[in-house]
């Protein structure tokens, strides 16, 4: 079995970028909306305006070499090449943590907070709170193997992240992780608790209890509000990629502006901003992330985590609880985020939470949008089981 894990640059042709632009400049649009805000998609003259951005001004080479200034690398697990970030801190009593991102998100998310993490002093912290930081890109995810076979759901996921820390020399770690990032990560320290010190988790996955339903609090009353309104408004791409995720990805593989208006919806939709995603997430970073989609080309490869997943989950965050997780858990639950289950459901599943955070701004992209608010709390968390 082949152990070896290799160096990765990203090195992407110019005829690639090219195309990309060729395609931008000859896309077909479709008619204005006929209201007046975002209640039926993405704005034309939004999307046009990046789009425009995107062919003429977006610098694709900054990136690439931001991110192969960080050490990167590719190892086979489980028979997939999974393609990871792995900063060791200069900190000799480091711990370290997995950072798993989920769907529309990427590595990306993660740029703003890899360096004040692993090392504290560098960015004003302390290094007691250091971190060696491994950021893995899901499988179908980015520079990640797409895999050729069912079966890549959650779980598998968590075991090939349990192979790559023990494969890195890590023997006690800590998992952190949003969207998809909280449920593999919860799996993981379910699956791996002997090695897993604590999971940190935004949000944590947990459905209403039905014992509480006389005698709701006001947080619990909005969190219910917020689950009815993404069932009737904001679930039609999660039933598209849970059902037909092969059939979306020909238009998120074949036309950057059908990707772009794909993700750019959810990322305005779940950030907490007024008005303005710049304010919290920049043009170029936005554009960043839909680059780790569009030039390995994952859109159809993304979206098949969906058909293995989705309904477990949709389970742990509106079904019965029927599992319960006893690795030290910190919950971050941000304002804006989409589930927001109270303290006192999320005890139901997670019996050991030892850190519970509800932070004043922020949304799904917590570390994207509100890296400093995000680094406050991994740090209280694993200060707690360090």
């Amino acid at each position: 079995m082949n152990h070896h894990v290799e160096s990765f640059r990203i090195e992407i042709p110019q005829r690639d970028l090219d195309d990309l632009r060729e395609r931008l400049r000859r896309a077909r649009w479709p008619e204005r909306e006929p209201v007046g805000d975002w209640s039926q998609g993405v704005p034309l003259s939004y999307l046009r305006e990046l789009c425009a951005y995107w062919a003429t001004d977006y610098d694709w080479r900054a990136t690439e070499a931001r991110l192969n200034a960080i050490p990167q690398f590719r190892t086979r697990v489980d028979g997939l090449e999974i393609h990871f970030l792995h900063v060791r801190s200069p900190h000799p009593d480091a711990l370290p943590i997995v950072l798993t991102h989920g769907w529309p998100g990427s590595i990306i998310e993660w740029l703003k907070v890899i360096g004040p993490l692993s090392d504290p002093p560098a960015y004003g912290g302390v290094a007691s709170d250091a971190f060696h930081v491994v950021c893995p890109s899901l499988p179908g995810y980015g520079f990640s193997d797409k895999p050729a076979e069912p079966g890549w759901g959650i779980e598998r996921t968590a075991r090939a992240w349990s192979v790559l820390m023990t494969r890195l020399g890590y023997d006690r770690y800590g998992a952190v992780g949003s969207d998809w990032g909280t449920s593999i990560s919860t799996v993981l320290g379910q699956l791996d608790d002997a090695h897993v010190a604590g999971i940190h988790l935004v949000p944590p996955l947990a459905p209403p209890d039905p014992a509480t339903m006389d005698d709701l609090t006001s947080g619990e009353r909005a969190s219910l509000a917020s689950l009815a309104h993404s069932r009737e408004w904001d679930s039609g791409y999660s039933m598209e990629h849970a059902t037909r995720p092969q059939t979306i990805g020909y238009g998120l593989v074949d036309s950057p502006v059908a990707l772009a208006a794909w993700i750019v919806e959810k990322l305005w939709s779940w950030s907490d901003h007024d008005g303005d995603l710049d304010s919290v997430i920049s043009r170029d970073e936005l554009l960043d992330n839909l680059m780790l989609y569009w030039l390995p080309g994952t859109g159809a490869a993304s979206a098949r985590l969906y058909w293995e997943s989705m309904r477990q989950v949709n389970e742990w965050i509106a079904g019965s609880v029927v599992d319960e997780v006893l690795v030290p858990t910190g919950c971050s639950v941000f304002p804006k985020e989409l589930q927001r289950p109270s303290r006192r459901w999320a005890e139901r599943r997670f019996r050991n939470i030892v850190y519970w955070s509800e932070p004043v701004r922020g949304g799904h992209f917590a570390a994207f949008e509100q890296p400093d608010l995000f680094m406050h709390d991994v740090r209280a968390f694993f200060r707690l089981v360090r």
